[in-house]
């Protein structure tokens, strides 16, 4: 671990990662993730089509007799909206989830909207109850840990788990992929699926009761039952997404929204503004490193990108008023937030804790033994 700044020679990771790690030759540690991840989940060629087939051909036969073959999740980003072209290319019939957390921008909202009528797709869209998730999403942002965009992260999961229950369909296929999602740092963003976390949070600083906000249980945590149901389909095919955007943009009138999940105007102005101004995290190093090892921008690409700023300054104090809007507060009242002592996942009772004490160990061996 590095005690002094110092860059990744490969990508654009540093240590702004706090637990970075570089070899003797001063490449991180998230770049040999990267190859790691690449060798053991990434199937090419010839190898990846006939992977793929199996699947279309597995999801066909345990629904021939359902209306949908599969759910997808559509947020009007490139890569769930490419899964959402490809599945159709594959002749499946897919029912589209979009969760609505009231953060949607207006084009995300055409973007989903074009898409599924384009292609033909069902469309599925779930509301958060909106006084319960600005709660929590206030209750995150006074939590003071760099996670705040955890909440949407675990409902998304969860809405496509239900809704294919609902629809009784075995499989959701994501746009999830190893060669341009391999460099975030668990200490930028951690605790997706953790419910302890998020409930013990909302328990400290939130005002309202969690009634309807949907979450996994502390049995889907150590034991994921539902991690078979994700395919991610990405990975089977020579994805790229800088040819991916003209064919989305020319096919289905798609159009780019300007970073990153960009798509939410939260996530907007939580990944370039409040990340970087509190805790000095700009998540474009993690995401322009994992298009360096995939061949997409070179490193010096990257470096310039990173020397501008991370978003419009004139949005950034847009997207500011319309948080303060939002959230109900004051100028000071935010700043008294953005300025408060910085915390982290673990100073919040996480479920996660069961891998440092090696219980979660233990419960799985004797799930297994039980199992049996």
């Amino acid at each position: 671990m590095a005690t002094s700044y110092q860059i990744c020679t490969r990508c654009v990771m540093d240590t702004t990662d706090p637990t970075i790690a570089f070899d003797e030759n001063g490449v991180c540690n998230h770049c040999h993730t990267h190859n790691e991840e690449m060798r053991k989940k990434v199937v090419q060629g010839a190898a990846g089509e006939k992977k793929l087939s199996e699947i279309v051909s597995t999801l066909k036969e345990q629904n021939k007799n359902n209306k949908y073959d599969c759910v997808i999740g559509v947020s009007g980003g490139v890569d769930s909206t490419f899964v959402a072209y490809k599945v159709k290319q594959l002749g499946l019939r897919p029912l589209a989830v979009h969760l609505d957390n009231g953060w949607d921008s207006e084009l995300a909202i055409k973007n989903v909207e074009n898409i599924c009528r384009k292609l033909d797709i069902d469309l599925h869209t779930i509301v958060l109850d909106w006084n319960e998730f600005r709660d929590l999403q206030l209750a995150f942002l006074k939590a003071s840990t760099p996670d705040s965009e955890i909440p949407s992260d675990h409902a998304i999961v969860v809405s496509m788990l239900q809704t294919a229950k609902m629809i009784g369909v075995s499989h959701i296929l994501t746009g999830y992929n190893v060669r341009t999602e391999t460099h975030l740092p668990a200490e930028w963003s951690q605790g997706h699926f953790d419910w302890g976390y998020i409930k013990n949070v909302q328990k400290q600083f939130g005002t309202v009761k969690l009634k309807t906000f949907p979450h996994l249980s502390l049995f889907n945590f150590v034991f994921p039952p539902y991690s078979k149901k994700f395919i991610n389909i990405l990975n089977y095919i020579e994805y790229s997404k800088k040819d991916a955007m003209p064919i989305l943009e020319n096919e289905i009138g798609w159009r780019y929204y300007g970073g990153k999940h960009y798509e939410s105007i939260y996530t907007r102005w939580f990944q370039g503004y409040w990340l970087p101004t509190k805790f000095g995290y700009d998540k474009r190093k993690s995401h322009l490193s994992s298009l360096i090892c995939a061949g997409e921008i070179t490193r010096d690409e990257a470096l310039e990108e990173l020397k501008k700023d991370t978003y419009s300054p004139e949005l950034q104090r847009e997207d500011t008023a319309y948080v303060l809007k939002k959230f109900d507060l004051t100028k000071e009242q935010l700043d008294a937030i953005l300025h408060a002592p910085k915390k982290s996942y673990w100073d919040y009772k996480p479920y996660g804790r069961l891998y440092r004490t090696g219980l979660f160990k233990g419960l799985r061996k004797l799930y297994r033994a039980i199992k049996k």
